[in-house]
């Protein structure tokens, strides 16, 4: 990676980082190149695993940022090498009691923060909503939990923001799960696997429970069947050649529970990086156990949309339809 402006590498996070005091937390990425107008970046994380990452490989990978956007305007940071999985706070002026936790896309390669991270939270909490951007673990940078990392950190989110409840004016309760693209497959198997135990308890906060209130995967990879995966998060996440088991107990839509949350799914019928295939068959899923499903299908607007490459096109609604349907749930 050169040292241009499209390339820059923020951070190294390695053993002696990680073995840093329990206090200590690390701060977001260096702020984007230009920061939008009266929407200034977070200064508030909180770790995920203070006493230790699990399953760390013998050498642990090197974080980096790189910001990928060509406009002056706004920031499109991709960050890799995630060895100190955190999330990032977005508090609201008013709260509204409700908390959202945002799994970004990126293909399991890399964690989009600005485009489906920090712009949809800013849009939350102008709303009323604590939202929590998660900077998940990557599953093809040498952790020894493999396909579980990202779901391990996703579990270990919910039940911290729930064990934290009271510091940010939340109900414990109404803590909603958002994710977008492979952030919506974290977004998938945390509302499908929530009580599956993939991780050794670590303090008091892990006997809460990882059940999102309700869900969100918005243009989601979820099957694992070759025919409709995203062959880049089913390489990452399974291997060059997964068997049959393998590729159905990661594929969230065969394996839904009877408890599972109410969902929100959304998707472009033009996606050409994930067939919109996967969200018909996770609503196929969802229904058949008689979960609450609401559904929307757009026959414009690609794949990575986000909020702002959404703007002019009739798939711009989609955040609106997701807050008043939010609102039927109870969730806020």
């Amino acid at each position: 990676m050169g040292t241009d402006r499209r390339s820059l590498i923020v951070g190294t996070l390695a053993a002696g980082i990680i073995a840093q005091r329990a206090g200590a937390q690390t701060p977001p990425p260096a702020a984007a190149k230009v920061a939008p107008p009266k929407l200034p970046d977070p200064v508030q994380t909180i770790d995920l695993w203070p006493k230790g990452v699990p399953d760390a490989p013998a050498t642990l990978p090197v974080e980096k940022v790189e910001e990928r956007s060509t406009d002056p305007t706004y920031g499109d940071r991709a960050v890799t090498g995630i060895a100190r999985p955190r999330m990032v706070v977005f508090r609201p002026e008013k709260p509204n009691g409700a908390a959202v936790l945002i799994t970004p896309g990126g293909g399991y390669r890399l964690v989009v923060v600005d485009k489906e991270g920090y712009e949809m939270a800013r849009w939350l909490a102008a709303r009323g909503f604590t939202a929590f951007v998660l900077f998940y673990r990557l599953p093809g940078e040498g952790w020894t939990s493999g396909a579980d990392t990202p779901l391990i950190d996703a579990q270990r989110a919910m039940r911290l923001i729930r064990d934290r409840a009271t510091d940010y004016a939340i109900d414990p309760e109404r803590v909603a799960a958002m994710g977008f693209s492979a952030g919506g497959h974290v977004c998938a198997s945390l509302s499908t696997r929530f009580a599956v135990p993939v991780y050794p308890p670590v303090d008091a906060a892990d006997k809460l429970s990882a059940r999102p209130f309700c869900a969100a995967p918005i243009y989601p990879v979820v099957s694992m069947d070759p025919a409709i995966a995203h062959a880049g998060s089913r390489r990452l996440l399974l291997g060059e050649n997964p068997s049959p088991g393998r590729e159905a107990a990661w594929s969230p839509d065969q394996i839904v529970p009877a408890d599972a949350p109410p969902h929100f799914l959304l998707h472009a019928e033009d996606d050409l990086v994930v067939p919109v295939e996967n969200t018909l068959r996770m609503r196929a899923a969802l229904k058949a156990r008689k979960v609450p499903v609401e559904t929307h299908l757009f026959e414009q607007g690609g794949h990575g949309f986000g909020l702002r490459r959404a703007v002019g096109k009739p798939v711009e609604v989609w955040p609106d339809l997701w807050r008043a349907w939010a609102r039927s749930t109870g969730l806020g």
